[in-house]
């Protein structure tokens, strides 16, 4: 399928499209993906999105204006007072800019989708103080989509090889286009086989991946391997001070406390892998994936190293798919997909 970018009311041609990534790399600003589900039927979790594309905006405003306008602004923009978290306004003028977006460009990209094909979204808010010195909103909105296949939860086959390789990254409160550029650094430490790219600030707690938020479940006792029961376990998941809060994150921690499953937001800890029955990771397009091994590098200091080939790894093994946790938190977060879809038909 092309890929589609519209920016500022054009439609750049699918040839002239460059990758979203490089696309990201490129352009500063706020973002968020999401994707279509149910044969592109409806958005998923799109209100939520805008809330937290409002809320990064908040952020990089008032703490970091550089990767929101660019590397040219130096200080916050004086045309404007501090912004509020909780400023409705703000939330209701992104919500307004964004879907005034996509209302132009994706029924262009439905047309194209091919069956069995989903539609990766990615809305990029970016400031422009030309714009904030005439008065006007001072924001550009860019929506680029793209097609996206999901993988089939609950194969074996479809587990993630997680590998942590690199420290936590600063305005984790906030998702952020030069994020992209900043994590490009890692991939030359990504093994072979490595599904995504774990993240430590002291080689022991796990904060989160690259792209997506980590979810260990622990057994509270070592002798319990063979429970059955969801209450000799407690899920682990680093807490907000150090990771991005994701959209599916969020969504996890909503059906473990509607379930009655412990959880704890508190970094796992890889001293304690040998308490761990599961593991999997969360995103916008992943949703859930467990993961089937997760690596850590012998030596922490090895990471400083500039080649694989000088990390020699330690590898924690779960070797029968989906657990029991993972299964039922998979199957509510869909159940609330369903809920909580946005119909493409409002956009």
């Amino acid at each position: 399928m092309a890929r589609f970018l519209f920016t500022n009311g054009v439609v750049s041609p699918p040839a002239a499209t460059p990758p979203v990534a490089s696309f990201l790399e490129t352009h500063p600003g706020a973002y968020t993906t999401s994707r279509t589900h149910n044969d592109a039927s409806f958005v998923l979790f799109w209100e939520r999105h805008l809330r937290r594309l409002a809320d990064s905006v908040t952020i990089l405003y008032n703490s970091n204006p550089q990767l929101l306008f660019g590397p040219h602004c130096k200080t916050t923009p004086p045309s404007l007072p501090s912004l509020s978290s909780d400023s409705i306004s703000l939330r209701s003028t992104i919500r307004e800019l964004v879907n005034r977006s996509m209302k132009q460009v994706l029924p262009i990209a439905m047309e194209e989708r091919r069956e069995g094909e989903e539609l990766s979204i990615t809305a990029l808010v970016s400031g422009n103080l030309e714009k904030l010195r005439v008065g006007d909103e001072g924001f550009d909105v860019s929506i680029y989509i793209g097609s996206y296949v999901p993988a089939v939860f609950g194969i074996r086959e479809n587990g993630a090889f997680l590998a942590v390789v690199g420290r936590g990254r600063d305005f984790a409160a906030a998702k952020y286009s030069d994020w992209v550029r900043m994590r490009k650094s890692l991939e030359r430490l990504r093994p072979p086989k490595g599904t995504e790219l774990l993240l430590s600030n002291d080689g022991d707690r796990i904060l989160e991946g690259t792209v997506s938020n980590l979810f260990v479940v622990r057994r509270k006792d070592i002798s319990e391997a063979k429970a059955e029961s969801m209450h000799c376990f407690e899920v682990q998941t680093a807490p907000l001070s150090g990771v991005l809060p994701g959209i599916i994150r969020q969504l996890v921690i909503e059906v473990c406390l509607s379930k009655g499953i412990p959880l704890r937001e508190v970094a796992p800890l890889w001293s304690e892998r040998e308490f761990w029955a599961e593991a999997f990771i969360t995103s916008s397009l992943r949703l859930l994936q467990h993961a089937k091994t997760i690596s850590f590098p012998s030596s922490w200091e090895s990471l400083d190293s500039n080649s694989l080939e000088d990390i020699t790894w330690i590898d924690k093994h779960f070797e029968d798919g989906p657990g029991m946790i993972t299964t039922i938190i998979q199957k509510e977060v869909m159940e609330k997909a369903v809920l909580e879809g946005y119909s493409v038909s409002y956009l």
